[in-house]
């Protein structure tokens, strides 16, 4: 008997990119301004929806929450309660994308219009593509081709989509609320974070399949210094500019003190294997070797040093409105990304130590705390890393603490068992085009994103 062999990555990627292209037109592009936000784009990507994916759209329930995000639900085999769950204890899971996309500051610095959803021989290109409508498309599409073929899970599986995760995330925390209401609490909830990334480690030169396991905390903070202001022609010494800027440096020059954490001595052992002989003694021994391991990470820079301590990047600075007017108030914005095993509290009183200067206050913009770290000796990670190891055979799955932000810590309060991972192939060069420019994803690297959600969901 003759059997149809599956569909390459390659050809999935062909068959699926004018789908993903259709909704990188749309511009929904996030601001916390309210008048900014052209509705009319969410509403045309919410449209497109049923046309793309009619199956989806047909057998799963959609609801929408907090005006632009999209809950669909998935009823399972086992599901005559809401909150039903599988024979073998496994309850509800839930897979999340946003498709709100950050502003685009240069059209022309594009190779591509950013919002044209270009189509080429290997990529598709535009603002999205990699963050995160790209994964959106790509759960889609997979649930699309298991109904096709009868498919359904045994338990119920939902899909969030945020249309803010890059302002508020207040859908996402809606969206968890509304779970919670109906007394459902998740068995898996799967996010954005991770990828399968190439050169992201030093001696390995095998691709790492990083699973986000936590994430650090989002800290904004104002720095203020208010003083008589005046003339321009008269300054006199420690202005309110000066005082700040004295400040500033002084939060640059001493950063927070190193550590590096229980999740990230696990990768570092994990990822051994695939190093040479000699860094995998060293790699290999990572608790023992803990302290020089810190101090390396540290000299290191970029995202070793961010792995080891709570960072401070000073990213706004305000001062007087005229040119030759002295400053009555100056004031800086301090983004802070909290490491795990620090709070809000801890941070802001080693900030008002290092800075040492009373007249210089802080106040809290926005905060959230460092997200709970979910287990890796679980059936849920190990689900996730056999799923990987299956549709990424050179790729090593490893843990790590996620240095930005994610929808994903909205779901920590109703699930045990929350991971960060995007199944798509990133280089160095992807990684550095997400908020950037030229952002795009490749063709085959979209089809093996499909084939990972496929199996996943097949495997519910």
């Amino acid at each position: 008997m003759l059997t149809t062999p599956a569909p390459s990555a390659a050809l999935l990627g062909h068959m699926a990119a004018p789908k993903l292209a259709r909704l990188l037109t749309c511009r929904t592009v996030s601001s916390r301004v309210p008048g900014e936000v052209e509705t009319d784009q969410f509403e045309a990507f919410i449209a497109a929806l049923p046309e793309l994916f009619p199956r989806v759209s047909t057998a799963l329930q959609l609801e929408r929450v907090n005006g632009f995000g999209l809950l669909y639900r998935w009823p399972g085999k086992a599901a005559a309660e809401p909150a039903a769950g599988a024979a073998d204890g496994r309850g509800p899971t839930v897979l999340m994308a946003h498709y709100d996309v950050v502003p685009v500051e240069d059209p022309d610095r594009w190779d591509y219009p950013p919002f044209a959803g270009t189509v080429t021989e290997t990529t598709i290109e535009g603002r999205g593509a990699l963050d995160d409508k790209g994964a959106l498309a790509a759960v889609m599409e997979a649930a699309e081709q298991l109904l096709a073929e009868g498919f359904a899970p045994a338990a119920d599986i939902y899909f969030s989509f945020g249309n803010n995760e890059e302002t508020a995330g207040d859908t996402a925390a809606a969206a968890a609320a509304l779970l919670a209401e109906r007394g459902i609490r998740p068995w898996l909830v799967l996010d954005e974070g991770g990828a399968v990334a190439s050169g992201a480690f030093p001696f390995v030169s095998v691709p790492l399949a990083v699973v986000g396991v936590s994430e650090k905390g989002i800290l904004d903070v104002e720095l203020a210094v208010e003083d008589a202001g005046g003339h321009a022609s008269t300054p006199h010494r420690m202005g309110a500019t000066a005082r700040l800027a004295r400040a500033v440096v002084r939060l640059d020059q001493r950063p927070f003190p190193a550590s590096l954490p229980d999740v990230s001595v696990d990768m570092i052992q994990r990822l051994s294997a695939a190093a040479p002989l000699l860094p995998r003694l060293v790699l290999a021994n990572a608790g023992r070797l803990r302290s020089v391991l810190t101090r390396v990470f540290g000299l290191l820079g970029g995202e070793p040093n961010a792995m080891t301590r709570t960072t401070v990047a000073v990213t706004q600075l305000r001062g007087s409105k005229g040119s030759n007017v002295l400053a009555t108030r100056a004031t800086a914005n301090a983004n802070i990304r909290v490491a795990v095993g620090e709070t809000v509290e801890s941070t802001v009183a080693r900030l008002r130590s290092i800075i040492r200067d009373p007249k210089v206050s802080l106040r809290v913009v926005e905060g959230n705390e460092p997200s709970p770290v979910s287990a890796t000796d679980n059936a849920q990670f190990t689900l996730l890393s056999d799923t990987i190891k299956g549709c990424f055979p050179d790729a090593v799955p490893v843990p790590y603490i996620m240095l930005g932000g994610t929808d994903a810590r909205r779901f920590t309060s109703i699930c045990d068992a929350v991971y960060r991972f995007a199944p798509f192939r990133m280089s160095a060069a992807d990684r550095a085009s997400i908020h950037a420019d030229n952002e795009r994803l490749g063709i085959e690297t979209f089809g093996e994103g499909i084939l990972f959600y496929k199996s996943l969901m097949g495997a519910l």
